[in-house]
């Protein structure tokens, strides 16, 4: 896919998000199940054993499917004042290149109202909580203040005291311990049947795949507000976890 570039401006924010090597098992699946495939912007039949929901996969996908096939590691935020994409990508690939590959195991759960793909141990949760706190604090300062509006707008949530103080320095609440990773598979759902079905359709269909392999990240972008975010460029890790 063409990231045109000649259409950021200001208001484009960039994320850096895991997403899975792209010819592994878990990045065709997640983009099936999305509809979509943001590193070339083609448009993605649902995969065939999802056949007999109760209603379209399309429609129970509407916000993850913008967002693209990913796990946040570092959320999306416009750049400071003077810092340009390309120096973003810099840092991005340094950072990049301190980091180990390793594998996760995971699983579709329920988040709270949402089908994801989570952690299924203890292991994987705090090597990837790690990997995001890295992250954050290595591309932090060149994240854009937050407006009056967007600061208010995260503080009217009902967030604990800690969760406020991150908003304040970091620009969003679940960060370092408050952080729990996850590849949203959902929209919001009220019906636990359907979400159930979800559940158990992801998990039927991956039982046999090997651990999530993280073996780098990405930089994604939304060009203007609303926009589907598209994958920008990869990020490969360094050498295999010992």
């Amino acid at each position: 896919m063409s990231v045109l570039q000649e259409d950021w401006n200001e208001a484009t924010r960039f994320a850096l998000y895991y997403a899975p090597p792209r010819a592994s098992a878990w990045w065709q699946a997640g983009c099936a199940w999305l509809g979509r495939d943001p590193e070339t912007g083609d448009a993605l039949a649902p995969p065939p054993w999802l056949a007999g929901l109760p209603q379209p996969l399309e429609t129970l996908t509407v916000a993850p499917r913008r967002y693209g096939w990913h796990g946040t590691l570092v959320p999306p935020f416009r750049l400071a004042p003077g810092v340009t994409p390309a120096a973003l990508l810099a840092a991005a690939q340094q950072w990049a290149q301190g980091q180990a590959r390793f594998e996760a195991n995971v699983e579709a759960a329920l988040l709270g109202r949402f089908v994801a793909l989570r952690p299924a141990d203890d292991a994987g949760e705090t090597a990837l909580r790690e990997l995001a706190a890295n992250a954050l604090r290595a591309l932090g300062s060149l994240r854009a203040p937050q407006t009056p509006a967007e600061l208010a707008k995260r503080l009217d949530a009902p967030l604990t005291q800690r969760q406020r103080a991150y908003v304040e320095a970091w620009g969003y609440p679940y960060v370092f311990e408050e952080f729990r990773f996850h590849m949203t598979l959902s929209d919001s759902l009220n019906d636990a049947q359907t979400c159930a079905q979800l559940v158990d359709a992801w998990n039927t269909q991956m039982h046999d795949a090997n651990p999530l392999p993280v073996e780098g990240a990405a930089l994604f972008v939304e060009p203007g507000p609303g926009a589907p975010f598209a994958l920008w460029r990869r990020l490969p890790f360094a050498g295999a976890r010992a």
